[in-house]
């Protein structure tokens, strides 16, 4: 890689959620936009940029599905991660009247994460590629009846004005990313919360994924995510992207990596310490409760 100020991979424009976190986590980096995620994790892979900045779920919208296809088949690590409290606005050109809006233009996901909001406003939902990227047509069209779902940082970079603040239908919203590199980089055992990630492919029969999972609960392991996918050109094998809470070189984490290796092949893609707002999470689990369901 050339030398000179390191660089960090985000899909989507200027002014996009995962610009916003590069700036936060990597201020001294260069953030470098790419149109998909398949383009960011290349980047990495063959050295283009340093780390990847990646969106991995949001506390409102569910799993960004894509990664999770992405991951079992790349070469890269994640070495970190970050949690970002998503905060939309209403974007429009300079001088908006607010009452003479019809249309609002954003990612779909943007849209589905402010909708309550927007029912009350009465505007036109029009999805688009990206939330940085409708601020920038906003600002080019010059239309005062259009406007867009973005982030301050948008608003400086296309020159809009925020029409109103902070749009959400959820105080929790928040986005969690993960920071890949090309290196293994792995934190060092007992030296604060870890967080391991891991893929692993099962037959497709009768308890096997039971099988593979049961070394955890028997060593007290805790699993914080389990996302499945199809395995590429199979239609009866299903891989599976896991979190747990633990080092794989803590004995209870070894035996029960050593009891999956016994029903599945595994890899183990990234050892990292946890964001401190995990903890949060957990001191205020109240804003996150689980509904309850009737019977």
């Amino acid at each position: 890689m050339a030398k000179g100020r390191k660089k960090v991979a985000f899909q989507g424009e200027l002014g996009a959620n995962s610009h916003q976190a590069c700036r936060d986590v990597y201020p001294d980096y260069e953030p470098v936009p790419f149109q998909t995620f398949a383009e960011c994790f290349d980047a990495v892979e063959e050295g283009i940029v340093d780390l990847g900045m990646i969106p991995v779920e949001n506390s409102t919208a569910g799993t960004v599905a894509d990664i999770h296809q992405l991951l079992p088949y790349s070469s890269v690590y994640i070495v970190g991660e970050y949690f970002l409290p998503i905060q939309y606005q209403l974007l429009g050109l300079v001088g908006t009247d607010p009452q003479a809006l019809r249309t609002v233009h954003s990612h779909p996901q943007a849209l589905s994460q402010c909708r309550v909001t927007l029912r009350e406003l009465g505007l036109h939902a029009v999805a688009g590629a990206d939330t940085a990227g409708c601020a920038r047509e906003v600002a080019e069209a010059r239309d005062p009846t259009r406007s867009a779902i973005a982030t301050h940082l948008a608003a400086e970079i296309y020159g809009l004005e925020i029409l109103r603040p902070d749009l959400k239908d959820e105080e929790h919203n928040t986005t969690r990313f993960v920071i890949l590199s090309s290196e293994n980089l792995r934190a060092a055992v007992g030296i604060g919360p870890i967080v391991s990630t891991f893929v692993f492919r099962v037959r497709n029969r009768p308890s096997a994924l039971y099988k593979a999972l049961g070394g955890f609960a028997t060593n007290g392991v805790n699993m914080t995510k389990l996302e499945s996918c199809m395995v590429r050109g199979q239609f009866f094998a299903t891989e599976f992207v896991a979190d747990i809470e633990g080092h794989p070189d803590e004995e209870r984490v070894m035996r029960a990596f050593e009891e999956l290796g016994f029903f599945a092949d595994y890899r183990i893609i990234g050892v990292y310490h946890a964001n401190p707002f995990r903890e949060r999470i957990r001191n205020h689990n109240s804003q996150f409760a689980v509904p309850e369901y009737a019977n």
